[in-house]
């Protein structure tokens, strides 16, 4: 066993529990937990993983929800030395049993079979100690299963434990001006989210609390847990925005919103800054990377800030060449705690995981002052007479038309051109945008083969159970 201070993931996180003591760092409902007692609670887990003979190497599948419970076993499975994996609630059943088919020797639930309960009954022997091996996989990852069937990404206890989210001292600045604003952190949807989990532990690494909330409509969660701070997804920062409009809701506690999993356009990015003031920080990364970059409310609209030193980003052309700032390529990053791969799946992993660096296939160039903007993605893409049109530029040039608050392109069969481009357009007031207009819109800024040969009106984009918008499940064309 490692000495305490050269113990693995989740050894910071832990010593951030003890250091707590009698301070709240969980509230749901009307219960709040102290560190001592967060702490204790992984103790009992963990000592109850142990009696079910389970340790490093061992596959633990966790179905749990969001509360402090599920977030002690999180840090009980990791403390083993187990192989975690998270499964969100909601997934489609065959997802589920992919994941559970990731050689898994035991599944923690709350209701039947192996619970919560049952193991937190166990008494703890001592302090929590970190078993964890540096080159075992900690963690499996599933990827949105926007393309797909969820890839689980493989992050290794080296890689964890090399995390910032527990380590101040480690905080980049965007980091540290964010970290400055979790007073009361709202959580929602599952702690098996990446996204979720880390910031839940950034928060109290900060001397917050992260708050549950049962019901996460916004504003009114905002408002009723007087909170500080959140994280959203683009299409609900649309709809907050325009809440805010119409009926301005009470946010006054509010100081943060991190925006994450698709970029924001210039426009809504400059928008969602005017009508909630200076807390949108824009948050850029992949489940194989964990956070890349992020913008704070100082940084220009349309940007994801300036890449941290421990992060390097190279932009690429199609030869895998760097090219210079202000020219759009494809985005490699090496990050501290990056995965190593696709479990169980070499030829994708040998398609993403090369020499070192993830190919992100997202498209983006940097400014002169160093700040990383995102432009597209490499395959998601309309081919028109022979000719690839990236969807993404299309979709942000759609979203700035002052009838359409969001754009999403796919490509569709066309007689003449191969392919074409169809906009699901929400439109952003009460009338239905204009094919000609979105037309000529289209042409004069990107050209007429990236014009939309068919729109189609949407209340709201589809959305996968990670809470992005998932193109997949749009209408037929």
């Amino acid at each position: 066993m490692p000495a305490r201070d050269t113990e693995p993931f989740p050894r910071a996180v832990l010593d951030v529990l003890d250091a707590a003591a009698d301070r709240p760092v969980f509230e749901h409902g009307t219960r709040v937990v102290t560190g001592a007692e967060l702490l204790d609670l992984v103790a009992r887990i963990a000592a109850g993983l142990r009696r079910e003979g389970l340790g490093p190497g061992d596959g633990v599948a966790l179905l749990l929800g969001v509360n402090p419970e599920a977030f002690a076993t999180i840090l009980a499975a990791h403390a083993v030395g187990a192989r975690v994996i998270g499964v969100r609630p909601g997934l489609p059943a065959d997802q589920v049993r992919h994941l559970l088919d990731l050689d898994v020797a035991a599944v923690v639930t709350e209701t039947g079979g192996l619970t919560v309960d049952s193991l937190r009954a166990t008494r703890a022997a001592g302090p929590v100690s970190c078993a964890g091996r540096p080159d075992d996989v900690a963690r499996l990852i599933h990827t949105s299963g926007s393309t797909g069937t969820p890839k689980a990404c493989a992050q290794t206890y080296a890689a964890m434990t090399a995390a910032w989210t527990a380590r101040p001292a480690a905080w980049p600045p965007a980091i540290r001006e964010l970290a400055s604003r979790l007073d009361r952190h709202l959580v929602f949807g599952t702690l098996s989210s990446q996204v979720v989990f880390e910031y839940a532990v950034l928060a109290i690494t900060a001397g917050g609390t992260a708050v549950v909330a049962e019901r996460p409509d916004l504003p009114d969660a905002i408002t009723r847990h007087r909170a500080s701070a959140s994280v959203i997804t683009v299409p609900r920062l649309v709809r907050l925005v325009a809440g805010q409009r119409r009926a301005p809701a009470d946010l006054s506690t509010l100081r943060a919103l991190v925006v994450s999993g698709s970029p924001l356009t210039d426009d809504r990015h400059r928008e969602a800054l005017d009508v909630l003031g200076p807390v949108v920080f824009h948050g850029y990364g992949q489940t194989e990377t964990g956070t890349i970059s992020m913008a704070t409310p100082a940084d220009p609209p349309g940007t994801v800030g300036v890449p941290p030193p421990a992060v390097r980003v190279e932009v690429r052309d199609a030869d895998g060449v760097p090219v210079p700032a202000g020219v759009d390529g494809e985005l490699f990053v090496r990050t501290p705690a990056q995965a190593v791969g696709y479990w169980a799946d070499p030829e994708r992993s040998a398609e993403v995981f090369t020499d070192g660096w993830v190919r992100t296939r997202d498209l983006g160039r940097f400014d002169a002052g160093g700040r990383l903007r995102l432009t597209g993605r490499t395959r998601d893409v309309v081919i028109v007479n022979a000719t690839p049109y990236y969807a993404g530029p299309i979709e942000r040039v759609l979203a700035e038309h002052p009838d359409v608050a969001e754009a999403y392109v796919v490509a569709v069969p066309d007689d003449d051109t191969g392919e074409a481009v169809h906009a699901f357009v929400v439109p952003a007031g009460e009338r239905e945008p204009d094919l000609a207009a979105l037309r000529a819109w289209v042409t004069a800024r990107l050209g007429a083969a990236c014009a939309p040969a068919h729109v189609t009106a949407i209340a709201a984009p589809p959305l996968a159970p990670s809470g992005k918008p998932d193109k997949r499940l749009l209408p037929p064309s």
